[in-house]
C-alpha cells in the first residue's frame, strides 16, 4: 500500500503577523515555520495506516528551498521520502494542481483539513476532482481495509459514515489521531531518506493577491453592574446590533 501525505508549511501559531510595505506578502524575516498541524495529524495516520498494512508514506510538498528543514520534519517522523515542488504556493488550486502531477500511483492520499495561515480548506476536493477519484472532509476516523477505506466526520447534529474505494482523498480533522513526535533514531535517518525535488509543471497562476489586512484591534472590556440588565440589552441590540 502506498499512502501519500500533502504538507503545507506554515508561520507558528504564536507568531505576530505581519506584511510588507504594499501589504502583499507576509513580512518573513524573524518567523518562525512549521509543519502545519493539521498535516501532520495527516502525516500520523498515514504512517499507521501504512505501518498496519506494509506500505510505505510519501509527503509532498508545493514550495521553495527553505521550507526543506520542515520536510526533513517529516521524514523523521517515519516518513520513507519526500517530493518538493520547486515553487511558490500561489493558491490552493495551483497546489491541488501541482501535486496531481505526482499522485497517480498511490492508494490514500491524506491532506490536512486546511492550512491555518490562510484556512481555505480546498486542497482536498481540488486534488480529488484533479484526479478524479473520490474525496471525503475532516475526517476523525480512517479504517483501511482490503482497498476500501472506511472514515468518520462530524456534520450539523452528528457523525457520519462514509465508506468509499481506494484510490480516495481525505483531509485530517484535530480528533484523527495525535501527532506522532520524531525520535532521536528517526531524525538521524531522516538526514538519508530521500528528498526530490522537481520542476513546477508551469501552469498559469489562477489567482493573485490584491493585499492583505490585519484584523481591527481588540477594543477594551466595558464593565456592566451585574443588576443592570437594560443597559447591557441596550449595548448588544443598538451599540452591537446582535439581537
Amino acid at each position: 500500500m502506498k499512502v501519500l501525505v500533502c504538507m503545507s508549511v506554515v508561520p507558528d501559531t504564536t507568531t505576530k503577523i505581519q506584511f510588507n510595505s504594499d501589504k502583499t506578502e507576509l513580512q518573513k524575516d524573524g518567523v518562525q515555520f512549521i509543519i502545519n498541524p493539521y498535516d501532520e495529524l495527516a502525516i500520523t495516520k498515514g504512517l499507521e495506516i501504512a505501518e498496519a498494512n506494509n506500505g510505505t508514506v510519501t509527503v509532498i510538498h508545493v514550495g521553495p528551498a527553505e521550507n526543506d528543514p520542515s520536510i526533513r520534519k517529516a521524514l523523521s517522523m517515519g516518513v520513507n521520502e519526500a517530493i518538493r515542488v520547486n515553487s511558490i504556493a500561489y493558491d490552493a488550486q495551483f497546489v491541488a494542481h501541482e501535486i496531481a502531477q505526482h499522485a497517480t500511483e498511490y492508494d490514500l492520499i491524506l491532506t490536512g483539513r486546511e492550512s491555518i495561515d490562510f484556512n481555505g480548506g480546498a486542497v482536498c476536493g481540488l486534488l480529488a476532482a484533479e484526479l478524479g477519484i473520490p474525496s471525503v472532509n475532516v475526517v476523525t476516523e480512517i479504517q483501511y481495509a482490503d482497498g476500501n477505506c472506511t472514515m468518520t466526520r462530524d456534520i450539523d447534529g452528528g457523525r457520519e459514515t462514509v465508506s468509499c474505494p481506494t484510490p480516495c482523498v481525505a483531509s485530517a480533522q484535530k480528533d484523527l489521531c495525535e501527532p506522532r513526535i520524531p525520535n532521536m533514531r528517526g531524525i538521524m535517518a531522516a538526514r538519508t531518506k530521500p528528498l526530490n525535488v522537481v520542476a513546477a509543471s508551469g501552469a498559469a497562476e489562477y489567482s493573485n493577491i490584491s493585499s492583505f489586512e490585519s484584523p481591527a484591534p481588540k477594543s477594551g472590556v466595558k464593565m456592566i453592574d451585574a443588576d443592570n440588565a437594560e443597559e447591557l440589552i441596550n449595548i448588544l441590540k443598538n451599540d452591537l446590533k446582535v439581537i
